[in-house]
């Protein structure tokens, strides 16, 4: 199969091209750049050095690949920036799935996979482990671009008969997460304790969120090339943990002595979520494999550098 992954020199989307790659398939990736790292890229993958707000180039590129699946990761992802800037997110992610989609069109695109946001979608549901049929609430602009995403992809399926598989992710974790940017509590983590800093916990550290491994995320995309259409689909675990106990975990990995330091409650910050999961099961054949003092313990080697 022919694929173009946006975003596929970053966390998420290349774990997503690595398992596309080693499962036989054709791949190219998108990617400005702009959180994404070049040592991220497969080197049997086809790299277009590109921004999804530029309608022309997406257009140009995807008539040149006729893909026949679209794996859209590519996005600003934190939801603090997007607090601070919404217009630059409304940009990317709103303006740059549009072009996308658009650009689908033209060049025939069969598939799109799209990497929605589980926690972000549903805000502080009433319900929890929430499922699929909750009512959107986003409480972020980052949320709300995620929302418009899984609104554009229904209707270029109704309008244009483009099959769509929108993955709700959970807290997704692993190698590879940017320690340095304002999404990723474990990498934040891990990079302040491995530097003899302290973390901060903004909050009282009550926050629960649901934290899935990055290569069960990727397993997760691999399913969605064949399985399921036109549908929305919770990727996490089912399980919560608090920031506080995730910071414990790390801390008794790491061999790490000192107290965290605390600081205010943030805009657009959950104070709960956890996704139920039954329809990963029941559609893709796909629950999470790596339990989290797992997942958090090859995490930590792997920002040892082992």
């Amino acid at each position: 199969m022919k694929i173009l992954v946006t975003g596929g020199a970053g966390f998420i989307g290349s774990h997503i091209v690595d398992s596309y790659v080693k499962a036989g398939h054709d791949v190219a990736i998108i990617d400005n750049l702009a959180t994404g790292k070049k040592e991220n890229l497969n080197s049997k993958a086809k790299f277009y050095k590109a921004d999804l707000t530029n309608k022309i180039e997406i257009q140009k590129i995807l008539l040149k690949e006729k893909p026949d699946v679209i794996n859209h990761q590519a996005a600003e992802s934190s939801v603090v920036v997007s607090v601070k800037n919404p217009q630059q997110t409304f940009l990317n992610n709103t303006i740059g799935t549009v072009n996308l989609l658009q650009a689908c069109v033209d060049a025939k695109v069969k598939r799109v996979i799209f990497a929605s946001s589980g926690g972000c979608m549903y805000g502080d549901a009433k319900t929890v482990p929430t499922t699929e049929t909750a009512p959107p609430s986003p409480l972020s602009p980052y949320g709300i671009t995620k929302a418009d995403g899984e609104f554009l992809l229904a209707f270029y399926a109704k309008e244009y008969g483009i099959l769509y598989v929108a993955l709700r992710y959970a807290n997704v974790y692993g190698p590879r997460q940017d320690p340095h940017g304002e999404a990723g509590v474990v990498a934040i983590f891990l990079n302040k304790m491995l530097s003899k800093e302290k973390p901060v916990i903004f909050g009282d550290g009550s926050c629960v969120r649901d934290y899935v491994f990055v290569e069960d995320v990727a397993k997760a995309n691999l399913l969605a090339l064949t399985k399921a259409k036109n549908e929305t689909i919770n990727i996490g675990t089912g399980k919560g943990t608090s920031v506080k106990e995730v910071f414990k975990l790390l801390k008794k990995a790491v061999g790490y002595t000192e107290a965290p330091l605390y600081g205010p409650h943030r805009t657009g910050d959950l104070q709960r979520s956890i996704l139920q999961i039954s329809k990963a099961k029941k559609t893709l054949g796909w629950e999470p494999k790596t339990s989290l003092k797992d997942g958090l313990e090859r995490t930590t080697r792997w920002f040892h550098g082992e």
